[in-house]
Formats: structure tokens, sequence, C-alpha cells
């Protein structure tokens, strides 16, 4: 008796894991679509990348909005658990920190279109940045004080600063060929280091 409970719970359990996996995988297509079409991108050109069919997507998000804010705090989370796994892996913080930026650009490049998606809903998109802030500024500040504590980086630089900059290196980056964000990125992230 107990163990068709346990079986059961086992069952629905099973089922939670392959649902979440299935919207990971529509939010992992997504991502990829939005980076090259835009958050216009047809759904179908989604359902294909994802393989799935159509109705899929719209199951889990019945609207371009529900997808679009999905795929941007999916990616805020990426960028967040990034930051400190970044820290473990690389040979200093600095490399982290670098490749934690381009993570962040990449970021940024699917965000395009955001607000248009959201059209007039001014609070939606306040509790998304609310969102983004709250979740990534304390990882750039880890990774940050990380460099710094290393003696790589000049102390003194803020979260908010450092993405805040990168952010407007990125602005116009999609509609200007002859603008390169990601190497005047790199520049930045090269420029902070410390002089010896």
């Amino acid at each position: 008796m107990y163990d068709s409970g346990k079986g059961a719970g086992q069952a629905a359990q099973s089922k939670r894991k392959d649902a979440r996996r299935n919207q990971q995988t529509l939010l992992d297509a997504a991502t990829a679509v939005f980076v090259t079409s835009g958050v216009e991108a047809p759904v179908r050109d989604i359902a294909a990348k994802a393989s799935v069919g159509i109705g899929t997507i719209y199951r889990h998000f019945p609207t371009r909005a529900d997808l679009v804010i999905a795929v941007y705090r999916h990616q805020v989370d990426a960028c967040a658990e990034a930051g400190p796994a970044l820290l473990t892996t690389s040979p200093t913080p600095h490399a982290a920190l670098g490749r934690w930026v381009d993570l962040f650009v990449d970021f940024l490049v699917t965000k395009h279109g955001l607000a248009a998606a959201l059209q007039a809903d001014n609070a939606g998109f306040d509790t998304l940045h609310t969102y983004f802030l709250d979740r990534l500024l304390p990882v750039c500040t880890q990774l940050l004080d990380a460099a710094a504590a290393a003696g790589e980086i000049r102390p003194g630089l803020t979260a908010y600063q450092l993405m805040r900059g990168v952010g407007n290196l990125c602005i116009g980056a999609d509609s200007d060929p002859r603008y390169d964000a990601r190497l005047l990125v790199t520049l930045l992230v090269a420029g902070l280091r410390q002089p010896h």
C-alpha cells in the first residue's frame, strides 16, 4: 500500500522534471531565435528550433509577452548562476569577470525589443528591471570584489557602474554593422586592470 503511494509520488516528480526540462528546452530555443531574429521572430521558428509543435509553446506561454518575459528571466538567472561558477573555474578573478561580462552582453542582445513586446505594461517592465538588478548586481559585485582583492583591478568601481557602462556600449549595436560593441566592452574590461 505504501509502495503504490510512493510510486505515484515518484511518477508525479518525474513528470514535473520532464515539464521543467521541456520548458528549459523551449526557453533555450527562444533565446537562440531572439538573438538572431529579435523578439518578434515567428513562433514557428522557435518551435522548429525546440523540435516541438507550436501548440506546445502556447501551452507554456499563452502570449508573446509571456514568452519574452520568461526568456528574460531565464537569461537573468543563467547570468546570475554563472558568476560564482566562473570564479571557481577561471584561472583568475579578472578572467572570470571578463567571461561573465561576455555572458552579460549576450543577455543584453536578447533583451532588444523587450519594451515593445510588453507594450504599455510599465509595471511589468519595472518588475523585470527590479528582478534584473536584484539578481545581477550582487553577482557582479562578487566578481569585482574578487578581482580587486586579488590586486588585478582598480578598486572602487561599483557593479552598477560597470553594468551600466556595458549596457550603454551595447546600445545600437544590432542596428549598425560598423559598430562592434563586444570589442569596446572587451577594452573596457581590460582597462579595469591595475597598472603595474
